[in-house]
């Protein structure tokens, strides 16, 4: 059975990179696959990253991770885009989403211009 957990950016937006990163990371690890609103920062990606290669064992073999943003907008005026600019530094960068999953479930993610295909892998036992 595959379990997918919304996590709303209001869950992680007061917390600690730190913090932030161990409860997806917590979640991931009962094999289930976080679907996040918004992104995380490229540090934040690189520390999930990180802390995920410290913490691989016999049962948590890793993470798959893809982040899917929004067509953007080539043609706004420079007022649209340091208004947009201003929101994500006051509110937190709540455009796309991004995908975690645990290895041993998920085997793939990809990422098209019209849709995410997250390929899971057969379990064991089944044919």
């Amino acid at each position: 059975m595959l379990t997918l957990q919304f996590v709303a950016y209001d869950e992680i937006a007061e917390l600690s990179s730190k913090r932030r990163i161990n409860k997806l990371l917590t979640i991931v690890k009962k094999n289930s696959v976080v679907l996040l609103q918004g992104q995380l920062k490229p540090t934040e990606e690189t520390a999930l990253i990180q802390k995920t290669m410290e913490d691989i064992s016999r049962t948590f073999k890793g993470i798959e991770l893809c982040t899917v943003l929004p067509e953007s907008k080539n043609k706004q005026n420079w007022v649209e885009n340091a208004k947009t600019m201003l929101v994500r530094k006051l509110i937190g960068n709540r455009d796309g989403f991004t995908i975690i999953g645990p290895a041993t479930v998920v085997k793939e993610i990809k990422k098209n211009p019209q849709k995410v295909e997250l390929l899971i892998k057969k379990a064991r036992g089944r044919k």
